[in-house]
């Protein structure tokens, strides 16, 4: 090799300083795009995990008020309770205006706490409420009391809670139960305020009579006129050593989550036979 074939090193170290510089660019833009991906990316999933961790909080306390009373106890009180025949049928304040469906006369009560964006209480109405309503409330001996008991890491289930009574007040409480339930998600979807009054617009409840009581349920809901009976359900739910929902009491006997038909129904076979 000549000398004018060699490389020479100072020739070499220039290269090697002037390559960076052309292509600085490149690598600065590089590096700012990573940055605002994984940005983005972990803003992204952030919010998947907030939603994540809410319907995983709500099953979490669903399932284990389920497994706790399995065991004979609930969610406020994890000591084991004495059997309901030895500790007698559970006392629940009641609410004389809380909706009925059902004959006011039959054997037996159920009283029902629940909340309309819980995805249990939906899986309960879906699954087994027809069924008991077919077999029991329809055929008179069975009347079931709705009471609520809207979750406070439900962001919807209060004001749902409100427009339902809203509904009961002109007598159409089972009608708009029924389109919350088939409508409800457990992210709270379906239950904003502008669907409460779509579904009560399509029950009627803001047309009035002869000019009198036009937009009467908006107006409910909008001043929160039914905030307080919510609240008193609320409270009675709490007395009656409530912690989860959707919660039911056969003739005082308590039963927690969305339990299969069958459990319900041997509760309320036992109670007939009483």
């Amino acid at each position: 090799m000549t000398d004018h074939q060699k490389v020479q090193p100072e020739i070499l170290l220039e290269n090697i300083q002037q390559q960076p510089s052309s292509n600085s660019s490149v690598i600065a833009g590089s590096i700012i795009i990573g940055a605002i991906l994984i940005s983005a990316s972990v803003f992204y999933n952030t919010k998947l995990l907030i939603k994540y961790f809410d319907n995983l909080q709500t099953k979490s306390l669903n399932a284990a008020a389920a497994v706790i009373q399995a065991q004979g106890g609930d969610l406020g009180n994890q000591q084991a309770a004495a059997p309901s025949d030895v500790q007698g049928a559970v006392q629940v304040p009641e609410r004389k205006d809380a909706a009925v469906l059902g004959s006011k006369s039959a054997k037996v009560t159920m009283v029902e706490f629940s909340d309309f964006q819980c995805p249990f209480c939906v899986k309960f109405f879906k699954e087994t409420y027809g069924q008991i309503k077919s077999k029991y409330i329809d055929t008179g001996k069975v009347k079931l009391v709705f009471r609520h008991y809207p979750l406070p890491f439900h962001q919807n289930a209060q004001k749902a809670a409100e427009a339902a009574e809203c509904a009961n007040r002109q007598g159409k409480f089972f009608e708009y139960h029924d389109l919350l339930f088939e409508n409800s998600q457990s992210d709270g979807s379906g239950l904003a305020i502008a669907d409460l009054k779509k579904y009560a617009d399509q029950l009627g409840l803001n047309k009035g009579t002869l000019g009198f009581g036009k937009d009467k349920f908006n107006q409910c809901l909008d001043k929160g006129e039914a905030a307080e009976t919510v609240k008193k359900d609320v409270s009675d739910a709490q007395s009656a050593g409530i912690s989860g929902t959707p919660s039911f009491f056969v003739n005082g006997k308590k039963i927690v989550g969305a339990q299969p038909f069958s459990s319900f129904e041997q509760a309320i076979e036992e109670a007939l036979k009483k």
